[in-house]
């Protein structure tokens, strides 16, 4: 296992510098094993929800895990707001970085990644496919 560690910017998106700090390392697996920092607002789908709610203002960033796929990330995501309401779900496009964020992926060097349609759960669902395996 290798290791990533970002440090976002003001006004970035949480999901896209994930998925272009994947292209750019030309990583075909990865996981966020943490990540704290700020919103400036986020877009999180709850769960059995069809599409993201939006929340205002500003956040705190409480957890962050999921997995890294070139074929599209799976990232969920825990916030409190200031009144220190929490809420998490899946991090939609959105999350827009306040004043920071700190995330640590791990890359695995030797796994693929891909999103297959599954017919049990009707969603693109994590296929995983490691590369030491001569199948």
């Amino acid at each position: 296992m290798q290791t990533l560690v970002l440090r976002l910017n003001p006004g970035d998106d949480l999901r896209a510098s994930l998925d272009l700090a994947m292209e750019q390392d030309g990583t075909g697996a990865a996981f966020v094993l943490s990540g704290i920092g700020s919103l400036r607002g986020a877009s999180i789908r709850f769960a059995g929800a069809e599409s993201p709610s939006r929340i205002e203002g500003d956040l705190e960033i409480l957890t962050l895990a999921g997995s890294l796929s070139p074929d599209g990330s799976h990232i969920h995501i825990g916030v409190s707001d200031a009144q220190g309401k929490v809420c998490g779900g899946h991090a939609a496009p959105g999350c827009t970085v306040r004043t920071t964020a700190e995330i640590l992926v791990a890359v695995l060097p030797d796994w693929q990644f891909a999103r297959a349609h599954d017919p049990l759960t009707g969603y693109a669902e994590l296929a995983p496919h490691d590369l030491r395996r001569k199948t």
